[in-house]
């Protein structure tokens, strides 16, 4: 069988395996991604869509001193001559280079709507924009004419278009980029134009310059806003030694009488956003210092979001500090120096390799523009000389032109001019021969030669070149440069103050109904069985708290779980299920609650009779499904956790169904993480089915023990509690006969 009867061939169709097809497509276009749309070249610092837009706009006249044009006929002139692609990413790209909070140094001047710092990308449809250049846009286009650049076909061949813009100043590094291709990134920050100029210089007077000799001029980037630079010149030289890190911003803040008042916001930061983060954090009493914010912002102060505290004794260090660890007030901003080089190939660059390649750029421009200019200026001399002829044998010359046949050839022999020459006489009308004069020609001749040396002198000494670079560096810096807007201030890291340290502490009452339903309740003195509950529901435990303090929970399983007082909704409703913020095991259900400060200590115990010490943080954590505490034998329940103030003093009391009552030191009592715990009274097994532990409850010197049977209380001093007193896992003392059927015990 014939290859051809295996693969049948469609006529004039090339055939290649899916794979090979694949695999060239993506690399087409990541090539292109990389090379065409979102990286800059060295040379004039700008990707291809925004050296089509400015070259465009130079070409529709629309420089600085001219009167602007519609945005969409600008947009509809590039995507029509030279950027086939959509014209809502062209007008965006656009618009960009027309921010003043966007770009450091705008090369396009905009008139209509063009975005504000609070939603950059609110601005108008072309149709109703105006655009037209910057005068510092004159730094890329004014040496376009001049033999500067390379040209190459437009998509469809019909124009052509420059390679590149030949920069008279590093423009890659005043307004920065960025762009994400495929497999790599781009993120250059803007910088200061007197700052690289600077740096510049030195490098061309001393070409060994380290990145830290240039750090000693490019202190750091510039952004368009007035927010602090707060990363450490240290963090930055290394940023610039290696070409990659970041940079950190920060708000810029003052204090108006009692308010505080922001005035200068990072770098694309919203002020509407940063005021949304704020007021989160206020609905959601996380921010219990403040009383108010407002945005005065306006035309006169474009940034001004005034802060009020509730009163002049907050710390506003402290809380701009909290404010900067939780907002957008501090911003952090990846850099990358990743760029196409004079090589054609990206590469991640530090400064002094940026700057060393742009220099080598910039005096490959220049080289090519003297060139340019001496060979006009030979021609024009090759071409007054000829005129210098015809001026001083004027007669003849007419003579000839008027009667020769062949007028061209006969004055090329009669004079020895070249063809060149001869064309221009010939070119020249007679009336304009006769009105030459020779003083003007020789005057421009003088002119001309006079040029034609210097420029030959700059093109033979380095020197020469080296100076004229750096006086044109120094001209352009002297034109447009200006005074830092980001302050340079070296500022310790944020920190986000403390949940707790966020709340006013107030004594609560936690409430927990049978249902595993929970509140808070301000104050301590809240009877909590005169709450209303949910039918069918009822009160379980009530605790003691503050604001400031969690809260724990034991499940009928023995495990923990913990959660901050504060955020506990109010008791003038019926709270909320638990089970909305934990996660217990199927068919569990919470049987006990416990709060205090870290380290308070609290008895844990099951309805068996086991039981040990721990402290309170060790019943707190994250975990939602909550964590294992108390190990629970077979059928065994959880008891309410009894606090103790002292546990060299306090004495634990255990009371069972049977109206059996044992009292003994706490010391007596392990201290554990977790675990079952010891034996605190002992239940004989053949009674395991029908006693058990009722509470436990820790007794403290001058407290009274209240047992409570039935709608009675009987209460039993700590003095009292002497003839309950035994060894830790006996049986206790047995309560007086018609106290015996325990409900519960508290302590006064």
């Amino acid at each position: 069988m014939t290859d051809d009867a295996i693969r049948p061939a469609f006529h004039g169709h090339e055939q290649i395996p899916l794979r090979e097809y694949a695999e060239r497509a993506y690399l087409d276009y990541s090539m292109y991604v990389v090379l065409d749309r979102a990286l800059p070249f060295i040379g004039d610092g700008l990707k291809p869509v925004q050296r089509r837009i400015v070259y465009s706009m130079s070409e529709l006249g629309l420089n600085a001193g001219a009167k602007p044009k519609k945005s969409a006929r600008t947009v509809g002139d590039v995507i029509g001559k030279y950027h086939p692609h959509g014209d809502s990413a062209c007008y965006e790209a656009l618009v960009l280079m027309a921010q003043p909070f966007s770009y450091r140094y705008p090369l396009i001047e905009g008139q209509g709507n063009f975005g504000s710092p609070d939603d950059p990308k609110s601005f108008a449809a072309m149709r109703y924009t105006e655009s037209k250049l910057t005068p510092i846009a004159e730094v890329l286009l004014g040496e376009l004419g001049q033999g500067t650049v390379d040209w190459t076909p437009n998509f469809d061949g019909t124009l052509e278009e420059p390679t590149w813009l030949p920069a008279r100043l590093p423009h890659l590094l005043l307004n920065g980029t960025t762009g994400i291709a495929v497999g790599m990134a781009t993120d250059v920050p803007p910088h200061n134009l007197n700052e690289i100029v600077s740096a510049c210089i030195r490098l061309i007077d001393d070409p060994d310059a380290t990145v830290a000799d240039l750090c000693e001029h490019v202190r750091g980037p510039d952004y368009p806003t007035k927010a602090e630079i707060i990363t450490a010149p240290s963090d930055l030289r290394a940023m610039y030694e290696n070409g990659t890190g970041s940079v950190r911003a920060r708000a810029v803040w003052r204090k108006d009488n009692a308010n505080l008042v922001i005035e200068a916001l990072p770098y694309q930061v919203s002020p509407s956003k940063v005021i949304e983060q704020i007021a989160a954090q206020m609905r959601a009493k996380k921010l219990p210092w403040l009383e108010d914010i407002r945005d005065e912002s306006d035309h006169a102060n474009p940034v001004r979001v005034v802060l009020i505290p509730r009163s002049n004794r907050v710390d506003a260090e402290q809380l701009m500090g909290h404010l900067f660890a939780t907002t957008d007030l501090e911003k952090s901003y990846r850099v990358n120096l990743n760029i196409i080089g004079l090589d054609g190939r990206p590469q991640v660059k530090n400064l002094r390799m940026l700057l060393t390649e742009w220099l080598a750029f910039r005096s490959d421009t220049v080289t090519r523009r003297l060139k340019h200019r001496l060979e006009k200026v030979e021609r024009r001399l090759h071409l007054l000389e000829g005129l210098l002829v015809a001026f001083l044998n004027l007669d003849e010359v007419i003579r000839i032109i008027r009667t020769e046949d062949e007028p061209k050839a006969a004055l090329i022999a009669r004079f020895a001019l070249s063809e060149e020459q001869a064309d221009y006489i010939l070119d020249t009308k007679l009336k304009q021969l006769a009105r030459l004069e020779e003083m003007k020609i020789r005057g421009e001749q003088d002119e001309l030669q006079a040029e034609r040396e210097k420029i030959a002198g700059i093109l033979e000494s380095k020197a020469k070149l080296k100076k004229l670079i750096k006086d044109e560096l120094t001209a352009d810096a002297k034109k447009f440069g200006d005074a830092r807007l980001s302050p340079l201030v070296q500022r310790d890291a944020a920190q986000a103050l403390d949940e707790t340290e966020l709340v006013a502490s107030e004594p609560m009452t936690v409430v927990l109904s049978e249902k595993g339903w929970i509140r808070a309740a301000k104050g301590h003195d809240v009877d909590a069985a005169t709450l209303s509950y949910r039918d069918g529901d009822g009160l379980l435990a009530a605790v003691r708290s503050r604001s400031t303090q969690q809260v724990a929970f034991l499940d009928s399983e023995g495990r923990s779980y913990s959660t901050a007082v504060h955020t506990l909704p109010s008791a003038r409703g019926n709270g909320e299920p638990l089970t909305g913020r934990f996660s217990p095991a199927a068919g569990a259900s919470f049987r006990a609650l416990a709060s205090g400060d870290n380290d308070s200590r609290f008895v844990l115990a099951s309805s068996h009779g086991y039981g040990f010490v721990t402290r309170f943080e060790n019943l707190t954590g994250r975990q939602k499904a909550g964590k294992a505490m108390l190990n629970l034998t077979p059928g065994a329940g959880v008891l309410q956790p009894a606090q103790v103030a002292n546990v060299g003093t306090d004495r634990i009391v255990a009371v069972t169904s049977a109206g059996h009552l044992l009292a003994f030191p706490v010391s007596e009592l392990p201290e554990l993480d977790k675990g079952k715990g010891n034996k605190l009274i002992d239940i004989p097994k053949a009674k395991l089915g029908t006693e058990r532990v009722v509470a436990i409850a820790a007794v403290a010197p001058g407290s009274t023990l209240l047992v409570k049977s039935g709608q009675r209380t009987m209460s039993l001093s700590f003095k009292d509690l002497d003839e309950y007193v035994g060894a830790r896992a006996t049986r206790g003392g047995l309560l007086p006969r018609g106290w015996q059927k325990v409900g519960g015990l508290d302590v006064q």
